[in-house]
């Protein structure tokens, strides 16, 4: 799969691909990542990219024309556009491992100051996601947040597939508290023992511990999606 980023700041993406499971991933040519400039696409002689507000209102927006002449030179028919914005639905797991099943190539358009101009979203954008209810100053990091969920799911990125396997969200809740076979131990950790079931070898009887501690932390942590099991 082919990951597009359209960006003002190239080295906020590239960085993140150099190092553990998605260098790897590259390297072995699973994954592509390819990186536009947009401010390359601009025909200003300053190369600016943005402007005020029609009908007013604090923040520039980058300008519609730059935007289309960026997305113009990289989309293709197996194109699929993403662009995140706090003013669209959560990003889940599910889409993560539906996008990574359904495009052959996903471009993210990473907005800056107050966002991108709207007529961008209506003529090219296929989906909009947000990662969260919080404003950063930019879509570089929601966009690096998209594009490892995933890739991840794509086949022969992670090492071991099982690690797929009884992640949290996979089967409608968090997972299980999980500890290191050998430490050694610090005053602060020592008289915190493993539950005892971990340690006997009865592996019917630790998937239910693991299963029910499971229920604990998600109807502790995320009572919305407890309520939702």
């Amino acid at each position: 799969m082919k990951f597009t980023f359209l960006t003002l700041f190239p080295n906020l993406i590239s960085g993140y691909f150099e190092d553990s499971i998605l260098k790897r991933a590259i390297s072995n040519k699973i994954i592509e990542i390819e990186i536009i400039n947009v401010r390359d696409f601009s025909l200003n002689k300053y190369k600016k990219v943005d402007d005020f507000q029609v009908g007013g209102g604090a923040g520039l927006v980058l300008c519609a024309d730059v935007l289309s002449r960026a997305l113009e030179s990289v989309i293709t028919k197996d194109s699929h556009v993403i662009y995140l914005t706090p003013v669209a639905k959560h990003f889940i797991q599910n889409d993560a491992k539906r996008l990574a099943l359904s495009y052959l190539h996903i471009i993210f358009i990473c907005g800056r100051y107050e966002g991108i101009d709207e007529r961008i979203i209506e003529e090219f954008v296929d989906e909009v996601f947000c990662i969260g209810d919080f404003i950063l100053t930019g879509g570089e990091i929601p966009a690096l947040c998209l594009c490892d969920s995933i890739a991840r799911n794509i086949n022969f990125v992670l090492g071991n597939a099982e690690s797929l396997c009884g992640e949290s969200f996979e089967g409608g809740i968090l997972e299980p508290p999980i500890f290191t076979k050998q430490i050694n131990e610090t005053k602060k950790i020592s008289n915190l023992k493993l539950p005892s079931e971990y340690s006997k070898g009865n592996h019917n009887k630790i998937k239910v511990l693991k299963y029910e501690l499971s229920l604990c932390k998600t109807k502790y942590f995320r009572p919305d999606i407890y309520q939702g099991y």
